[in-house]
C-alpha cells in the first residue's frame, strides 16, 4: 500500500455512525471505515473505499475498552500481523502516548501529543456557550510518531481548521520507512482518529 503523502483523514462530526475517509495528496482513495454505534469491544473493517467492496485490514482489540487495551492490526487477505497499538496508560491522561510494535511484539515506534495544552484547552472552553463552536477551528493537537531506535520523528498527524466535521493532515517525514511499517503507522493513527472523536 504504497501512498502519495501527505493523506488527509476526515470524518462527520454529526454522523451517527462514524464514517472515516482517508484519501492521498492525489484525492484517491486509501481507506474507508464504517464503525458500530456503541460498540463496547472494537472489531474495525478497513475497506479501500466507501463501496466496501474491496477489505484490506482488521483491527480487534484484545478487552473492553480500557487505559490497558491493545489493538492488533491483521491484513485481511492473508491473515498476517501487522502489530498492534497500546496506550501508555496514566501517563496518557496528561500527554497522550502510544507504543506501536511490530508483528514480533517490538516496540518499533511511539507516538505521542506535542502540546497536551491544547487538548486541555479544547476540554475547557469546549464547555462555553457558542465559544465551543469554534474550538476546532483554531485549537489543533498534533501527534508525532517517533522512531525508537533513532529518536527521530517518522510521520506527523495535525487536526486541520474545520466546521462539522474531523479534518487531519498525516505527513510522512522519513522516506525510508518500510510498506509495513506505513500500514503499521497509518492504521495507529486511524484508530487514534476515533478515540479524539469520542473526546468532542
Amino acid at each position: 500500500m504504497a501512498q502519495q503523502f501527505p493523506l488527509s483523514i476526515r470524518f462527520k462530526l454529526v454522523a451517527l455512525a462514524p464514517r472515516m475517509f482517508v484519501t492521498d495528496s492525489q484525492g484517491q482513495n486509501v481507506a474507508y471505515v464504517s464503525q458500530k454505534v456503541l460498540a463496547l469491544k472494537e472489531d474495525i473493517t478497513v475497506f479501500a473505499d466507501e463501496s466496501r467492496s474491496r477489505e484490506l485490514f482488521k483491527i480487534k482489540a484484545d478487552r473492553v475498552m480500557d487505559f490497558t487495551t491493545t489493538y492488533h492490526f491483521t491484513e485481511s487477505g492473508t491473515g498476517k500481523s501487522l502489530g498492534a497499538i497500546k496506550s501508555k496508560g496514566w501517563k496518557s491522561i496528561w500527554r497522550s502516548t502510544y507504543e506501536v510494535t511490530d508483528s514480533d511484539g517490538n516496540v518499533t515506534f511511539t507516538i505521542r501529543e506535542d502540546n497536551p495544552w491544547v487538548k486541555i484547552g479544547d476540554a475547557i472552553l469546549g464547555e462555553v456557550p457558542f465559544l465551543g463552536m469554534l474550538t476546532g477551528f483554531f485549537l489543533n493537537p498534533k501527534y508525532s510518531a517517533i522512531n525508537t531506535a533513532t529518536e527521530q520523528p517518522v510521520m506527523t498527524i495535525t487536526k486541520q481548521p474545520a466546521f462539522f466535521e474531523g479534518l487531519f493532515n498525516l505527513e510522512k517525514m522519513d522516506n525510508s520507512l518500510s510498506t509495513e511499517d506505513e500500514q503499521r503507522l497509518l492504521l495507529s493513527f486511524m484508530l487514534m482518529v476515533q478515540f479524539m472523536r469520542r473526546r468532542g
